[in-house]
């Protein structure tokens, strides 16, 4: 009987020595980076009521919280500048729990579906270019860390998930979301500071997958009862709404961190007029009010060509998604599109995750290097469609955001002209220029012999078709029409 006493006193013991000691969500751990010059936010769990007390070693200031009737609790701590000096912090509610090799840097999140999931490695019959090389170079990325949040369905938003921060080397560098990391790499190797990328995305999501109960309920018609979600999407559970924000991304919003990187669209292709655009516009405020940050940067990518509607390369339905995101960059207030119509090879018109992830992850790195690290020389924008005019059967096209650069001179491919009779066909098109004629000194000359009436431009307005046109900072002109047929 003494045995048992004994045997229960410890256990006891144990247990209530277990529940005492400070509880940290995974996200808050060794190798994490933390964002410079901010007042970042820790948080936990200990026993109701219980002070718990955070000491930095880079600032003899303590900052303390009482944890509520529910053993949650939060903290801000004033973090550093940037260094590569490791860091370390303790929490203690009366035992001691310290985490080590903290960095100060900047910290991106990576949101989206499959091609922002997609690793360096590449997904099956999905490589992506030039893996050995990046993996050697590796070595010279160690200011880069990962923390990559389990792609995961809950019917209740979660506030912690099973992830760990990871170093960058030619070991893990692998599992790295490829475009995140080409990122995170220009950005440290210029800045010369740690970058940290939160992966939070899955395959095969719409923008509807990562909007609360709230906004489905109020904005659409998407069910918001877990049990009618899985049956409407029962063979496609990727698509469903609602459970994959509460399970993947809820997790990190009380992580403190610079802005986010959006690659997402392929599954909305087919939505009707300008829902996806309006839906992804309320997707970024319910994420900026989240995060409680204030107006934090959103730059995403315009999907890439693809034989969308069951193979079909000339369809337009997702030349459609992209004029949605266009117009969704116009209305989303401190975003930027990156847009990589040139960034497929003839051969992937039926791969939806092209090969090309590098210059995807460099060009929302130019973005960022303009817009938010003061690097003004940094030429990151397409040009676009700005106007046009017809004299004869030819039209003179403009372009916005060209940075004085219409390239190439000759042989410019991916423009078609169409008449009254709605019908486009391929056109000839080259750099126009006439000395002293005013306004109309520099455009794009269009014209097809079979049009002697134009009134109407595409370019690349097909599910697959690929141009060549590009600026001065030698990003592609992004796909665009001049009718709304």
């Amino acid at each position: 009987m003494k045995k048992r006493t004994i045997l229960f006193t410890l256990l006891t013991a144990v247990a209530l020595s277990a529940q005492a000691k400070v509880r940290l969500p995974n996200i808050i751990g060794d190798n994490m980076v933390l964002q410079q010059q901010t007042e970042a936010r820790l948080w936990g769990w200990a026993k109701p009521g219980q002070t718990v007390r955070v000491t930095t070693s880079w600032n003899d200031e303590a900052v303390s919280a009482k944890a509520d009737k529910d053993g949650k609790w939060l903290v801000k701590v004033k973090t550093p500048k940037a260094s590569y000096t490791p860091l370390s912090i303790t929490f203690d509610d009366g035992e001691k729990l310290t985490i080590n090799n903290v960095l100060s840097g900047e910290v991106w999140v990576c949101a989206g579906q499959s091609n922002m999931e997609m690793p360096v490695k590449g997904f099956g019959m999905c490589p992506v270019k030039d893996y050995n090389q990046h993996v050697l170079d590796a070595v010279n990325s160690k200011g880069v860390r990962s923390v990559k949040i389990p792609s995961i369905m809950r019917a209740t938003p979660q506030d912690d998930a099973q992830c760990e921060w990871r170093q960058c080397s030619p070991k893990t560098v692998p599992e790295f979301s490829a475009t995140g990391y080409f990122f995170a790499r220009l950005l440290s190797r210029t800045l010369d500071i740690p970058v940290g990328i939160i992966e939070a995305n899955k395959g095969g999501s719409r923008v509807e997958s990562w909007l609360t109960k709230e906004n489905l309920e109020k904005y659409t018609s998407d069910p918001t009862d877990s049990v009618e979600i899985c049956r409407k999407w029962a063979q496609y559970d990727y698509h469903r709404s609602l459970l994959w924000g509460n399970g993947t991304f809820n997790p990190i919003l009380n992580f403190t961190v610079k802005g986010i990187l959006f690659y997402q669209g392929c599954s909305n292709v087919g939505d009707p007029g300008d829902q996806y655009s309006q839906r992804l516009k309320l997707l970024v405020e319910q994420w900026r009010s989240q995060f409680g940050l204030g107006e934090i940067p959103f730059y995403f990518v315009q999907i890439a060509p693809w034989a969308y509607d069951d193979g079909d390369v000339n369809g337009i339905s997702g030349a459609l998604l992209r004029e949605q995101q266009w117009k969704a960059a116009q209305i989303i207030p401190n975003s930027s599109l990156v847009c990589i119509n040139d960034l497929v090879y003839p051969y992937e018109y039926s791969q939806i995750h092209p090969a090309q992830k590098q210059q995807v992850g460099e060009r929302l790195a130019f973005t960022a290097l303009n817009r938010d690290y003061g690097y003004e020389t940094i030429q990151y924008k397409s040009s676009s469609y700005k106007d046009m005019t017809v004299k004869g059967d030819m039209v003179f096209i403009h372009l916005q955001d060209n940075y004085w650069c219409d390239a190439p001179f000759e042989g410019m491919t991916g423009f078609e002209v169409a008449g009254e009779d709605r019908v486009f066909h391929p056109a000839i098109a080259s750099h126009f220029w006439q000395p002293g004629g005013g306004y109309w000194d520099e455009a794009i000359i269009v014209r097809s012999p079979e049009v002697e009436k134009p009134v109407a431009v595409r370019y690349c307005f097909k599910n697959f078709q690929l141009g060549n046109v590009s600026n001065g900072g030698n990003m592609p002109l992004f796909p665009f029409r001049t009718d709304e047929w």
